[in-house]
């Protein structure tokens, strides 16, 4: 079960947003950025949050709530195995008139398992319940700020009629396949791996391919 966030100006263990103990050391890859969910579109009550571990070590997550009673988190804590995701399935279950337009945050934080730091990393992810899904122009003027794919895929997600050709869509399959394979590969200077050294990547390598496979998972699933 999801645990509630602490008050503004408060961090979890009682530190105030200003100590600096209490900033994200390291990024935290979790995509999509934001969830929306819409009453009339029962498919959008569950949605899916995929964490990204590109690191070398294990890490431990934790998910948190402003509105705890408002959703439903499966494995809501766990662990990441290193160079590899995990997807966290949240659910609204309080889909109410009186709710419409509220925006809560669910907030991820991440410690490396039996580090013994304490919390390294943490992302909020907005979420907001809305009516109706918006009218495909007036969501690209709501989007203004979010990032904008190509346009031939933003056309595609504005439900403009032009389907995804079979090459193209090869081609991205191909690009997320190698993003893939980059995540799995072993850090530079691992004695462990028994790749050869030119098989190895760097923590930049991976960093990058986890945002290419996250932009990557958004197209799909917004297309």
């Amino acid at each position: 079960m999801q645990r509630g966030l602490p008050g503004r100006g408060e961090e979890p263990g009682g530190r105030t947003a200003a100590d600096p103990s209490s900033l994200s050391t390291v990024p935290v890859f979790v995509f999509p950025p934001t969830l929306e969910f819409y009453a009339e579109d029962q498919s959008s009550h569950k949605q899916v949050l995929t964490l990204y571990n590109p690191f070398p070590r294990v890490l431990r997550y934790k998910v948190l709530s402003t509105a705890p009673l408002r959703y439903t988190v499966i494995d809501a804590e766990g662990l990441v195995r290193p160079n590899s995701c995990i997807d966290i399935v949240t659910r609204h279950r309080d889909i109410r008139a009186r709710h419409y337009g509220t925006t809560d945050r669910f907030r991820v934080e991440v410690w490396e398992e039996g580090g013994g730091r304490g919390v390294i990393g943490r992302k909020d992810i907005p979420a907001t319940l809305h009516p109706t899904k918006p009218e495909p122009r007036e969501r690209a003027a709501r989007d203004t700020t979010a990032w904008r794919p190509p346009a031939h895929l933003f056309s595609m997600r504005q439900g403009v009629q032009r389907p995804l050709s079979p090459g193209l869509f090869s081609l991205y399959v191909l690009v997320g396949l190698i993003a893939l394979l980059v995540l799995m590969l072993p850090l530079h200077g691992d004695p462990r791996s028994l790749l050869h050294e030119n098989l190895h990547v760097s923590v930049v390598q991976k960093l990058v391919a986890a945002y290419v496979l996250g932009l990557l998972t958004m197209v799909f699933l917004q297309a």
